[in-house]
């Protein structure tokens, strides 16, 4: 989930570009994996949903840097949520891909036959089979 590779096989990544700064292209996605052929985009706004483990993840983020800044740094009450400003504004892009690879991991389950397997070519790919 971390790596963000395809969640059938863990393979090939997801994401068009692995730097998740690159701010352009933070959420743009392949369409299937070359690997096994599994459609990243299950179904039309399937990662809405991924909105919820987003929010899941601010609030973890948020409460760890409070605590390390007021309890660990003793910085007072408004320092330490300016921290957390800071903290979620600079982690803003990594916690949208993280949100979405967990979500997709949370539907899609890997399947060790897929795993380096011979890369398929686009017109070989049959869209019922690779869902399953």
């Amino acid at each position: 989930m971390i790596t963000g590779t395809c969640p059938k096989c863990h393979e090939e990544n997801m994401y068009v570009n692995k730097n998740p700064y690159n701010i352009l292209e933070t959420m743009k996605m392949h369409e299937h994996c070359e690997n096994c052929g599994f459609q990243y985009k299950i179904e039309p706004n399937f990662f809405f949903g991924a909105m919820y483990v987003s929010y899941a993840l601010s609030v973890a983020v948020g409460v760890g840097t409070f605590v390390v800044s007021h309890f660990g740094f003793g910085l007072d009450l408004l320092k330490s949520f300016a921290a957390i400003f800071v903290v979620l504004i600079g982690l803003m892009p990594v916690i949208s891909r993280l949100s979405r690879n967990i979500y997709i991991n949370m539907f899609v389950s890997y399947d060790e036959s897929l795993a380096k397997k011979k890369p398929i070519k686009n017109h070989e790919i049959n869209p019922l089979q690779a869902n399953s």
